[in-house]
This record gives C-alpha cells, structure tokens and sequence, in this order.
C-alpha cells in the first residue's frame, strides 16, 4: 500500500440517504481490457499491433496510477492537445465495505502510443463525487448504464453509452487483481471503457454519468479541461 494519502470527499448513498464522508484514497488502479467478449478484445488488440502499440502483457491488465492524481475537481490541467476522457465505473473499498461510482480514465492519447503506463500517469482522474454501497445494486448490476459526452460551447454530444456488463464483473476483477483479499481498504479502482462514438477525440469539456433505472439514479460529473503549452 502507497504511503501517500489523498482524501476525497464523497456523498455515499446507503439505502435511501446520502452522507457526506472522507475517503481517504491510499492505493489507485486501473484495469485495462476488461470486455467480457474475449474475440472482441483479442481483435481490437490485433489491430492496434497493427499501429505499432504494444499487446498487453495480460488480459485484463491493471495498471498502477499515483493516487494523487484522483480528484473531484471540475477542472484539470494537461499537456497539450491530445488527451482525453473516458467514462468508468469506479469501485472504492472504504470501511470494509464495497461502493461504486463513475470516473474518468483521462488519458495522453499520444503517449499511449509507446508506453500506456506512463500515459496513464500524465493526467488527473476525475471521479464523481458521489458513490453507491455496492451491494444494494448488485441484485440488479445489469441493469446500470455508463454514458459520456463531450462539450464545446453549447454544443454536447453522446461521446459513450452502454451497459457495465460490457466489461467484467466487479467480483472478477477484484479477484484478478487482488486474489482471496480483495481490495484493501483506501482502494479505488477503475474498471473498463466503452467505444467512444465517432472515435476518440478531445474536448474542451468532459461530462460522464452511471444511471441507475431502477432506483431512478444519477451519478454524474463533468470537468473543463485546460490544455497547457508543450514547448518541447
């Protein structure tokens, strides 16, 4: 576990009130290739061999991330123009206890290219500020929904959408990663991406939300995004 401690503070839903409550984050993760439609994911990966980016060493892959870089801020910072969002369910262990959100696996697209682990360290994760106990959605997990968009202006159009059951299930993944332990308290991890629609593009703004239908539910977030200088 990091020694370095990042403390997030979260309106944590249990049954049907809302608490505020700090978070202290100690260990920050982020699963990468996480579909659960393995001839869809060997393909895509195929493809990208194709453009010179390297396979995964496995499948699903988790990838260390400093656990400065989460935040619930609306705004972040990044280095140039070619960096962008993408909508995940997030699972945070706080109190031995397992809750679920949304966040933003904001990614440098470029660097990506050549060394995804040093990409992902370059920008900030926005995270919602906002989170569910897991087991009061877990009877009905097939029914949540990830969705994103991005904004320019007045302009907002559906960048992502679909079912948390395009990638695996949280208890998988927390197994893979983990084992028998399961995650540690201070634990977040993010869990797996949908297509983007049109491709993937940057954006002035990100925005991104998990819906709950039967709970009539909305986690949501959005944050600006400052591009800065890349003077060589």
């Amino acid at each position: 576990m990091s020694g370095i401690q990042n403390p997030l503070t979260f309106a944590i839903r249990r049954g049907t009130t809302d608490a505020d409550e700090t978070v202290v984050i100690r260990h920050a993760v982020i699963a990468g290739w996480t579909g659960r439609d393995a001839a869809a994911v060997e393909h895509h990966i195929k493809e990208l061999e194709a453009l010179g980016v390297a396979r995964p060493a496995t499948v699903p892959i988790f990838y260390r991330v400093a656990a400065s870089r989460l935040t619930t801020a609306g705004a972040i910072e990044v280095p140039g123009n070619e960096s962008s969002g993408e909508v995940e369910f997030i699972l945070v262990r706080q109190g031995g206890r397992l809750y679920v959100g949304c966040g933003s696996d904001h990614t440098e697209r470029k660097v990506e290219g050549y060394n995804v682990t040093v990409s992902k360290q370059m920008c900030e994760k926005p995270v919602a500020p906002a989170l569910w106990a897991y087991d009061e959605v877990q009877p009905h997990w097939d029914r949540l929904v990830l969705r994103s968009f991005v904004c320019d202006g007045s302009t907002r159009t559906l960048y992502q959408e679909g079912p948390v059951t395009a990638m695996r299930a949280p208890e998988e993944l927390i197994a893979r990663y983990a084992g028998a332990a399961g995650l540690a308290d201070g634990s977040i991890m993010f869990c797996g991406t949908l297509a983007a629609k049109g491709g993937i593009r940057p954006a002035p703004r990100f925005e991104f939300e998990l819906e709950d239908p039967v709970r009539g539910l909305r986690i949501r977030h959005g944050y600006d995004i400052a591009v800065l200088p890349v003077m060589g």
